[in-house]
């Protein structure tokens, strides 16, 4: 057997035993931690509803073990097992060339995840979802936002794979390089348009009507030298009762956008609180170290898919007998992650971190009172544990857990 089959072998194995382990360790600790709602949040939460919290993560990670087991074997059954190389060799019968081909190949093999996962997904919205009164949505809608999410996904990866296979075969040895610039160009036309073309395709979004509030929060993003193109309220109730806010968009095409849910459940401070904690990761720079992190992964990524597409042995022990561009990418992008799983607690880390700071910043610029009362709402309303295990979280988690958080927002305050 060849050293990089058995590598993959044991990185899935020993990958799969962790996630499954991690998971175990998050269910022993809903089981434990269910009746007691840890301080300061035993004054605004209730046991019914920490109870409700644990109950809904449990089941969550009840089902992220049957996924896992299921994304492990289908992986080997797509790589090992000869899928890929089945999927090729009957596309390639058609004789559309190397890259159309190419485009069919990898196209089909993520429709094809993407039915094969299909039934997990629809537990979790009409089941899950539905069983903790999370779920607003239709059948009809449901069908509705998958169709249009496989359309908008084909007419945007069609022609940029086409673009990349192309580069693949036609500019040398560095051809990684141009692939890197055409895919960093095309990662931030996407983030340019996607608030004003892309995201009305599924929500609709109207601007922020409450004068008093849209007055609060200008005054906030004056303070904090933000430039946005506007302030709206997304429809999130019609699929789902859980509440968010988040920024959209670069350079002159920024935008504000919180849930309509979020808006019905807070007060006006704790709003301001949310989006000066939101404009932190602005101010901090956290939004750009991450952009520019992950290019620069990409980078590394594609000049090691260089250096693969090249070697035989990358092919052969991955279950493909014929070596081609597009097979390279397509393996490479679904077994990458087999081999960055260890790493993810680094990530993890850096986000609790930048967590941290924003809550600082928003201390600064607004009420870290009214930003902890926030938090206890949307825990409360999103049913987001407070006693996750520690190891679980460490290794996952990108905020910290919510009586860590509150914590270090009271010693800002007793400052």
């Amino acid at each position: 057997m060849h050293w990089f089959k058995t590598l993959f072998l044991v990185l899935l194995v020993a990958g799969t035993i962790l996630r499954v382990w991690l998971s175990w360790r998050q269910l022993q600790a809903m089981k434990t931690r269910r009746d007691h709602v840890p301080p300061p949040f035993d004054r605004s939460i209730s046991i019914e509803d920490h109870k409700k919290a644990s109950d809904y993560t449990a089941v969550g990670a009840r089902l992220g073990i049957l996924d896992i087991v299921i994304d492990a074997a289908l992986l080997l059954a797509w790589t090992i097992g000869g899928g890929l190389q089945l999927l090729d060799g009957w596309i390639s019968g058609f004789g559309y060339g190397p890259i159309l081909t190419g485009v069919a190949v990898i196209l089909g093999a993520f429709l094809i995840m993407s039915l094969l996962s299909l039934p997990l997904s629809l537990y979790r919205t009409f089941g899950v979802e539905a069983r903790f009164g999370f779920n607003k949505t239709t059948p009809a809608l449901y069908v509705a936002d998958m169709l249009k999410g496989w359309l908008v996904g084909f007419l945007l990866a069609t022609p940029l794979l086409a673009l990349i296979l192309w580069i693949m075969d036609a500019a040398g040895s560095y051809w990684w390089i141009y692939a890197w610039l055409v895919w960093v160009s095309f990662s931030l036309a996407i983030t340019w348009a996607y608030p004003a073309f892309i995201a009305p395709l599924f929500n609709k979004f109207s601007e922020l009507s409450d004068e008093s509030l849209k007055q609060r929060i200008e005054a906030l993003l004056q303070r904090c030298g933000f430039q946005s193109k506007g302030i709206f309220i997304m429809d999130g109730s019609r699929r789902s009762t859980h509440g968010n806010a988040y920024f959209t968009g670069v350079g002159n095409n920024k935008r504000i956008v919180f849930f309509d849910t979020l808006i019905d459940s807070l007060e006006p401070l704790e709003i301001e609180a949310v989006l000066a904690h939101e404009l932190g990761h602005f101010r901090r720079k956290h939004i750009r170290s991450r952009l520019i992190t992950g290019f620069v992964l990409g980078l590394v990524g594609l000049a090691v898919l260089g250096f693969l597409k090249e070697q035989s042995w990358f092919y052969t022990s991955l279950g493909v007998t014929q070596p081609s561009s597009y097979m390279a990418l397509l393996l490479f992008m679904m077994v990458i992650p087999v081999f960055t799983f260890f790493i993810t607690p680094i990530s993890a880390y850096i986000s609790r971190k930048h967590e941290f700071e924003a809550d600082e910043y928003a201390h600064e610029q607004s009420d870290a009172s009214a930003l902890i009362s926030a938090l206890a709402k949307l825990y409360r309303d999103n049913a987001s544990t407070l006693v996750p295990d520690e190891i679980h979280s460490r290794f996952y988690d990108s905020h910290p857990p919510g009586p860590v958080r509150v914590a270090r927002l009271e010693k800002l305050l007793g400052s």
